[in-house]
């Protein structure tokens, strides 16, 4: 059984390097261009050529924020601010927030498909481990909506304990789509306003207090489960 388990695992790998391959036969400066537009970081930059695709320029904004946060660098931010200049406020967040949620479930998925076998084995080792490892099981949902509700916050961290630990992908994914609305929204419109000179801050103001509202709730909520929680 493990020694299927591993040649599935090589398939995944190698169907992976295959897909970049592909890519590459077909347009061979596309992803050296796309190595340097995410290693400068220019937000201006990524948002005329995520632009630039013209009808498809909503496509191409998906599947890049997608894999960047399935990726973990370079910084979200840099995407959702993109997509509030080219697509407006409200649906360049909520386009941000879908593909972000997209990719690190797809992270989730990968990660634990090649990783969480090895992270038990030494999980089951360490008594403390263990506890967190059963506690991220029963009280997960929260607390990754909390820390996905925390602006700049390492999307790849949070990727990495929601994969390796007990965590369901059922409450992976609902604590990161809400979780996300308020962090990538406060990430976005600083960005989108500091780059177009916006002076008027009542929306920002808005959404920080939305989003200190939503951790301060959770949190409690948090504690009061613990609390009354059956120990295992």
């Amino acid at each position: 059984m493990k020694k299927s388990m591993g040649m599935v695992k090589v398939a995944a790998a190698l169907a992976i390097v295959l897909l970049f391959l592909i890519i590459h036969l077909a347009d061979p400066a596309f992803l050296p261009h796309l190595c340097g537009l995410l290693a400068r970081g220019d937000i201006q930059e990524t948002a005329a050529y995520i632009a630039s695709f013209g009808k498809w320029a909503v496509v191409f904004s998906f599947l890049l924020t997608l894999f960047v946060n399935a990726l973990g660098f370079p910084p979200a931010i840099i995407f959702s601010t993109a997509n509030t200049l080219i697509f407006g406020i409200f649906w360049g967040i909520f386009l941000s927030v879908t593909a972000e949620t997209v990719g690190v479930l797809l992270s989730f998925v990968l990660l634990r498909f090649f990783f969480r076998d090895a992270a038990e084995k030494i999980i089951n080792k360490h008594p403390t481990l263990s506890n967190l490892d059963k506690y991220s099981g029963r009280r997960g949902f929260v607390v990754m909506l909390i820390a996905r509700m925390v602006p700049y916050f390492p999307s790849i961290l949070l990727n990495a304990l929601g994969a390796l630990s007990a965590m369901s992908m059922r409450d992976y994914v609902i604590a990161s789509f809400v979780g996300k609305f308020p962090s990538t929204g406060i990430e976005a419109i600083i960005g989108h306003d500091t780059l177009t000179h916006q002076e008027d801050p009542t929306r920002l103001i808005v959404v920080c207090v939305f989003a200190v509202i939503l951790v301060v709730g959770a949190w409690i909520y948090e504690r009061r489960a613990a609390k009354h929680a059956p120990e295992a």
